[in-house]
């Protein structure tokens, strides 16, 4: 049984896994078609959550789907080109989000969560990540 699980405590369907083909092919075959089943209900709550979330602007919203569109592209001619692109994202991430993190400990963490579209703890852990303090202080 797979299913999927978002860090704002949601949980998909269960989807059964076709174990006679399971035991003709690996894993990673035959269980493509339940995978694929898991990340339909993840992309159905990903829309169900953006629509109670503080939203991108639409600019952004375009170029982050462009680079990642660019970097999928990518990754069927050159996987190892793709995954160059991974350090620098990450990068980019850090660079922009620890004054946004350490800023965001001074508001309402029911507030942010909602905003952000995350259980509180789950906030806490990316304020955290982001903002290089402990997720409880």
């Amino acid at each position: 049984m797979l299913r999927a699980e978002c860090s704002c405590g949601w949980t998909g369907t269960g989807h059964s896994v076709d174990w006679a083909t399971a035991g003709e092919l690996p894993f990673h075959e035959s269980g493509l078609p339940t995978a694929e089943r898991c990340e339909d209900d993840w992309d159905t709550h990903l829309r169900d959550v953006a629509g109670t979330t503080i939203p991108l602007p639409a600019e952004l919203e375009a170029l982050l789907q462009t680079i990642t569109a660019a970097i999928e592209k990518l990754a069927q001619d050159s996987p190892t080109a793709a995954l160059k692109a991974a350090p620098t994202l990450e990068l980019i991430a850090q660079r922009t989000a620890h004054w946004l993190a350490q800023d965001a400990y001074d508001h309402d963490p029911q507030r942010v969560a909602a905003d952000l579209g995350l259980s509180v703890d789950a906030t806490r852990a990316l304020l955290a990540r982001f903002g290089g303090r402990h997720p409880h202080g």
